[in-house]
């Protein structure tokens, strides 16, 4: 993870690195481990959200029911030693509900009453948001500061959130009645759009077999808040090369329709491109994927690997687009292909 060292502590810090990642990667597999427990397949998606959790980023997970969204979050909380609390986001949900309220206490000794507050459920470590579109834009903006201020403010008092913090919400995206579209700019604060499909049918039938049969098991808590903000401190640390942040800076750049630099698929099928957020996202996610396959250094394949997810709610597709069934993750692979990956990309 450093340069070739050139002293005796320049090599010891490169030894320490090269074993940070090889922790962080052990620690990613133990968790894998123990989700097999409980979860068949989406290897793709826990990857993801791992990498989500080990960046200190959140996650949206879009998939039609019985996909195993939440029993996947679940059971990520499960595995880790973590506060977890669990948000079914109705219509009725007031923003307080989430929060938290002030209620006046009676001290039963001196007879006083004072205003005390009772913290919501956003005070865990790990807060699943259950369907997050089926509350109105009231509540929305309440988890709108808890994610990008992770704070909570009530009554003119500031209340941090606890810190490792994580927002892992799920949508279904078939049922539009009685829900409420998450605004562009919430979307944004979500690293991640991770679209939950359905399994293979050997994934099918493993499936049928463990929920019908006698259960393996319920995942084992492996990694502590300590030990997850030490991995995101190693993420933090990777080194990554001029060439790869000029790559996933024009993967950014040509999807901006009214810039020069928009490639003309970009400018016939977007309204909007994707803003800064996506590059600081591209090249968080790739130091932490390229870590997790035990990797010293980080290359255009992680960004590449990662643009989907980081992409698919950040371009906003206009008439055209949607006319013709043109979709953002086909844009986006069109990007990929156009871009080239080579270490001299100015």
């Amino acid at each position: 993870m450093t340069a070739t060292p050139s002293s005796p502590q320049t090599q010891l810090e490169a030894d320490q690195d090269l074993k940070a990642v090889e922790n962080l990667k052990t620690s990613a597999a133990r968790v894998r481990t123990e989700l097999a427990k409980a979860i068949v397949g989406q290897n793709e998606v826990i990857d993801q959200v791992s990498i989500a959790i080990f960046t200190r980023g959140h996650a949206l997970l879009v998939g039609v029911p019985g996909l195993a969204k939440t029993l996947l979050i679940s059971s990520l909380a499960q595995s880790l030693h973590l506060s977890f609390k669990r948000i079914q986001f109705t219509p009725d949900l007031m923003p307080s509900d989430i929060t938290g309220t002030e209620v006046i206490y009676q001290d039963p000794a001196r007879g006083a009453r004072e205003f005390r507050f009772l913290k919501g459920p956003i005070f865990a470590n790990i807060v699943l948001a259950d369907e997050i579109n089926r509350t109105p834009p009231k509540t929305q903006a309440a988890m709108l500061e808890s994610m990008q201020e992770r704070k909570v403010s009530v009554g003119g008092t500031d209340y941090a959130l606890p810190d490792p913090f994580f927002v892992l919400a799920t949508q279904n995206p078939i049922e539009q009645e009685g829900t409420y579209p998450l605004p562009e700019a919430q979307l944004d604060r979500f690293m991640f759009m991770i679209h939950v499909d359905y399994p293979s049918g050997a994934e099918e039938l493993d499936i049928m077999k463990m929920a019908t049969g006698v259960a393996a098991g319920k995942p084992e808590a492996v990694l502590t808040a300590e030990e997850i903000l030490e991995l995101q401190r190693i993420v933090r640390r990777m080194p990554v090369a001029d060439h790869v942040y000029a790559y996933a800076q024009k993967l950014v750049r040509v999807t901006r329709p009214q810039s020069g630099e928009a490639l003309d698929f970009c400018k016939k099928w977007l309204t909007w491109g994707a803003g800064p957020r996506a590059g600081l996202n591209l090249i968080l996610a790739a130091k932490a994927r390229a870590i997790l396959n035990g990797q010293v250094y980080v290359s255009c394949e992680d960004v590449a690997a990662l643009a989907l997810p980081v992409f698919r709610h950040r371009i906003i597709l206009n008439f055209a687009a949607q006319s013709e069934g043109v979709t953002a993750d086909d844009i986006t692979r069109r990007i990929l292909e156009a871009v080239p990956r080579d270490e001299k990309l100015r």
